[in-house]
């Protein structure tokens, strides 16, 4: 049986949601980040070193990191679906937005949400030096460059209808996370049409639906 170990307002909901769209059976174990520091409980430590979500485990074999995750569940559990066929283009548009969520867009809602959260966190007597030094660096870095990410996922959703092309992938259960993010704290909003009616079309989805109910509240959508 797989045992999805679900942090809460994290990565591994869309791994419930990858599981609800392929009908596979699983548990959800929950944890609760620290009310303090946001972060995940050591009991995570148990299940994987770094102690972090998403983490999976089937039967014997642990499986960590988002990408990787979703990769064996389609291989492991997929029996074909949700992935195009190998050896076209598709496929490698695919394999290239599983690293990009990651690798390119995320590492930016990351800083976005530390940079915010700077201000109000640092003691009153710096906090106009914080502010200028957060100002600036919005300015001239996470602005500019979150307008570039965004425009350009725009412009290739122009290219298709999904993100791999004209079929629902895991590719786009992928980009899901960094897109809710952006739409939460990265200025994702109506000026990006083609976007906004991506995350409209994938959270209608009885199966994206399925995994809210058993994942429980997910402040990414607030």
């Amino acid at each position: 049986m797989i045992i999805v170990h679900h942090l809460e307002n994290s990565r591994s909901q869309r791994v419930l949601w990858l599981l609800e769209e392929l009908g596979v059976a699983y548990e959800v174990k929950r944890y609760e980040r620290d009310k303090k520091t946001m972060l995940a409980p050591p009991a995570l430590k148990a299940v994987h070193p770094l102690g972090k979500s998403p983490v999976i485990t089937d039967g014997n074999v642990v499986v960590a990191e988002s990408g990787n995750i979703i990769e064996y569940l389609v291989e492991t559990h997929g029996g074909g679906r949700l992935v195009p066929a190998a050896g076209t283009p598709d496929r490698l548009r695919y394999r290239y937005w599983l690293h990009y969520a990651e690798g390119s867009v995320m590492p930016l809602m990351v800083m976005t949400l530390i940079f915010g959260r700077l201000v109000p966190m640092s003691p009153a007597l710096v906090r106009p030096l914080v502010k200028g030094i957060v100002a600036n660096v919005k300015t001239r870095f996470l602005g500019p460059q979150t307008k570039l990410h965004l425009d350009y996922m725009e412009a290739e959703l122009g290219k298709s209808e999904w993100f791999a092309g004209s079929e629902f992938s895991a590719a786009d259960v992928q980009m899901s996370f960094p897109l809710e993010a952006a739409a939460s704290r990265g200025g994702l909003d109506a000026s990006r049409p083609r976007l906004s009616a991506f995350l409209k079309k994938i959270q209608a989805r009885p199966a994206y639906q399925r995994a809210l109910a058993k994942g429980g509240p997910y402040e990414l959508l607030r």
